[in-house]
C-alpha cells in the first residue's frame, strides 16, 4: 500500500484538492474561509477569501474555480489536537455556489438557490465533459432534526440550475465514471454509495427503485465508518475519503467490491485528487490534522474535465 505524507500543515480543515498544472495544489480551508494554493514544495499561499464555508472545489470550461460553499454550516471543536466539525452551526449564512479567480482573487456568488429554495449547504462538485456540473447539498443536521437534500446540475455562467436526483440523506462526495455515463454519489451518515445512469447533459434515466431516489447501490461500508468526499481513478473504481477508519477506500465499479484501503493516519480524511504528468500522484486532504498528504498511487486517476 502507498504510504502517504505529508506536503504541506497547519491549513484549517482542508478540503476540495485541486491538482493545477504548475504542480501546485488549490485546497479550500473549511474552518479558515479561504482558497488555498499549496506549491510543490509544502509552502502555502491565501489567493481568494470566500467566507463561509468553502469545500469542493473544480476547475471550470473557463479556468475559474467552483466552490461549493457550506456557509459556516459547522463549527470546530478540538478533541485531543484533531478539529472535528459538529452541527448545528452557531453562526450558519446560507449555502451557494462560487466562481473564484485565483488569479485575481475574486469571488462571485452564482447559486443560492434553486426554484425558490435555498442551497443549505453545498459539499462537493464535479464538472462533465459538456461544461455543467453536478453538485451535491449535504444539509444541516438541528437537535432534532436533519435536511433531506438533493442532487443538482447548473451551468457555470449561472444561467440554470435544476435538482436532478432527491430525496438524499447528507449526499457529499460526487463523481462521474470515465465515459461519463454514471454519476455517483456518497451519502455520509448511511456510508452508501449510490449510483444513476446518465443519458444526457444534467440528466439521469434510472429504472424505478425501492427508494425514492431511485439510485442503484454500489456499496454500503460496515462498522463505524462514514463517507465523505470521492474521486474516480482512470479504471473507474470509485475513491471515497473514508471517515472513522482514517484513510481512502476503493471500490470497484462493477460489483461493489472493496479494491483496496488506503490508510492515511487522519480519522478525518475527506478527499482526494490526482495530479502529476500522469496522475499517478494522489493528494489527499487529512482534515481533523489540517495537513495535505501526498501519495504514489498504485492506479492513475482520472483527468477530469477542463482541468487545469
Amino acid at each position: 500500500m502507498p504510504e502517504v505524507k505529508e506536503l504541506a500543515g497547519g491549513l484549517l480543515f482542508p478540503e476540495g484538492p485541486v491538482a493545477m498544472n504548475d504542480g501546485s495544489v488549490i485546497v479550500t480551508e473549511i474552518a479558515r474561509g479561504t482558497i488555498t494554493r499549496v506549491t510543490p514544495d509544502g509552502k502555502t499561499e491565501v489567493v481568494a477569501e470566500t467566507g463561509g464555508g468553502p469545500n469542493g472545489a473544480a476547475v471550470g470550461p473557463d479556468g475559474k474555480l467552483y466552490v461549493c460553499n457550506n456557509g459556516k454550516a459547522f463549527d470546530y471543536v478540538d478533541l485531543e489536537g484533531m478539529m472535528f466539525p459538529v452541527q448545528p452551526p452557531t453562526a450558519y449564512e446560507g449555502g451557494r455556489i462560487e466562481r473564484v479567480d485565483i488569479d485575481s482573487g475574486s469571488v462571485e456568488v452564482i447559486y443560492s438557490e434553486c426554484d425558490g429554495r435555498p442551497l443549505r449547504a453545498p459539499n462537493d462538485i464535479v464538472f462533465d465533459a459538456h461544461g455543467g456540473f453536478w453538485f451535491t447539498d449535504h444539509g444541516l443536521r438541528e437537535e432534532f432534526t436533519s435536511d433531506r437534500t438533493a442532487l443538482y446540475y447548473a451551468q457555470p455562467d449561472g444561467s440554470q440550475i435544476r435538482e436532478v436526483v432527491r430525496p438524499l440523506d447528507a449526499p457529499n462526495g460526487i463523481g462521474l465514471s470515465p465515459d461519463g455515463t454514471r454519476l455517483y454519489a456518497a451519502e455520509t451518515y448511511t456510508a452508501c454509495v449510490w449510483w444513476w445512469p446518465v443519458t444526457g447533459p444534467g440528466v439521469v434515466e434510472p429504472e424505478q427503485g425501492l427508494l425514492p431516489h431511485n439510485g442503484q447501490l454500489l456499496t454500503r461500508l460496515p462498522g463505524f465508518q462514514f463517507l465523505d468526499s470521492l474521486g474516480v481513478d482512470a479504471e473507474g473504481n470509485v475513491c471515497v475519503a473514508t471517515l472513522g477508519s482514517g484513510g481512502v477506500t476503493s471500490i470497484n465499479a462493477e460489483d461493489g467490491s472493496v479494491v483496496d484501503f488506503v490508510e492515511t493516519g487522519d480519522l478525518l480524511t475527506t478527499n482526494i485528487c490526482w495530479g502529476g504528468d500522469t496522475f499517478s500522484t494522489a493528494y489527499i486532504t487529512l482534515s481533523g490534522s489540517g495537513r495535505l498528504g501526498r501519495a504514489d498511487w498504485p492506479r492513475q486517476g482520472l483527468e477530469l474535465a477542463h482541468s487545469a
